[in-house]
């Protein structure tokens, strides 16, 4: 048996905070942005829906879910400074997936996981890492998933380089767009890159959009005509633990239908709701998601009778698995919800994106 004691007084005691540089991670690419048009860099949705959409979608678009960014660096030891907007707090999500950041790396092609940026409040710097060997490394930084962010800033050693990055991975153009409720945007993962959008960016290699709103994802007409200008190479369509029949009935087709206007040869993937371990026990939970999933059989059903070839389904009996342990709370998930939700949604989105 190996034992690995780590000493915060002893371990990687030469390289401080002050002694590191901090560079802006405005200079550097910024993944999962499906729109130009915002009003500060660092949100999700388009400026022009201010006074449009629902303001408590236009509150959400402020949250990182599913950005990342992206640099190279020699540096030994990788730090951050950031402040996020709104110092999210939950009684059932760790600070590290609400409003922390997440560091990965590309080793052998795969993209690794480094180190959390663990947050302490509205503002933060805190070391990622230290002790690495100084070779030139590619960089992937996710952004927190439940918080805004104000400013970042990436700290290296004084002497080291940081530049832009060499190699195109996950690849930009023609991203996987998600739309979706909380669980879509993330909660409840332990970190950044565990929300399943964000495990199968890097399982596809894939530049995804997340426009997962907790609570929101109502089939707003205005975010569907938003959706509908990104060049996309396949939209997945999650939201149904966030409304009911008569809004189903009322809007689901006209949101595929304005999605489809702009993009015909497209594929669409739309998406049971997962089944809550509770609603085994609750009566009128199961009887609403069972109504709920049987609808969006129904529209979908329409939808290929109208001739739509393009029109894809996925069921909820396997997604997050049949032991009932992946939620924490009987409806977000866990990580281990989330890697069982990619690991049988990948192979569906996989085919559908060649």
């Amino acid at each position: 048996m190996i034992m690995v004691v780590l000493s915060g007084t002893s371990f990687g005691a030469t390289t401080s905070l002050d002694s590191l540089k901090y560079v802006n991670a405005d200079e550097f690419p910024l993944l999962g942005k499906g729109f130009e048009d915002t009003q500060a860099r660092y949100q999700r949705l388009p400026a022009g829906l201010e006074g449009v959409t629902r303001p408590s979608v236009w509150s959400l678009l402020q949250n990182c879910s599913g950005l990342a960014i992206r640099f190279r660096t020699n540096s030994t030891a990788i730090a951050a400074n950031w402040e996020v907007t709104g110092d999210v707090v939950m009684n059932h999500f760790t600070m590290t997936g609400i409003k922390g950041l997440d560091l990965y790396c590309l080793k052998d092609g795969k993209w690794q996981f480094v180190n959390s940026g663990r947050p302490t409040g509205k503002a933060t710097k805190t070391m990622i890492i230290r002790n690495m060997t100084g070779e030139m490394q590619e960089y992937m930084l996710y952004l927190p998933l439940y918080d805004g962010l104000k400013s970042l800033e990436i700290g290296i050693e004084p002497t080291a380089a940081i530049e832009q990055p060499q190699v195109d991975s996950p690849k930009k153009g023609k991203p996987v767009v998600f739309y979706g409720t909380s669980i879509t945007q993330g909660g409840c993962a332990t970190r950044a890159g565990m929300s399943y959008p964000n495990l199968l960016s890097r399982m596809l290699d894939k530049e995804i959009i997340n426009l997962g709103f907790s609570g929101n994802g109502q089939l707003d007409l205005e975010v569907a005509e938003a959706m509908a200008g990104i060049d996309a190479s396949c939209f997945v369509i999650d939201c149904l633990p966030n409304v009911n029949v008569a809004q189903m009935n009322e809007k689901y087709a006209k949101f595929i239908d304005l999605v489809r206007e702009k993009n015909p040869d497209t594929p669409i993937l739309l998406v049971e709701t997962i089944l809550f371990p509770h609603m085994y026990f609750d009566q009128s939970v199961y009887q609403l998601l069972k109504d709920k999933n049987e609808t969006l059989e129904r529209i979908y059903k329409e939808q290929k009778a109208k001739g739509d070839d393009l029109i894809f389904y996925q069921e909820s009996d396997k997604l997050i698995g049949p032991d009932q342990e992946a939620t924490v709370d009987g409806v977000h998930l866990t990580d281990l919800g989330f890697v069982r939700m990619a690991e049988n949604l990948y192979p569906v989105i996989s085919t559908l994106i060649r």
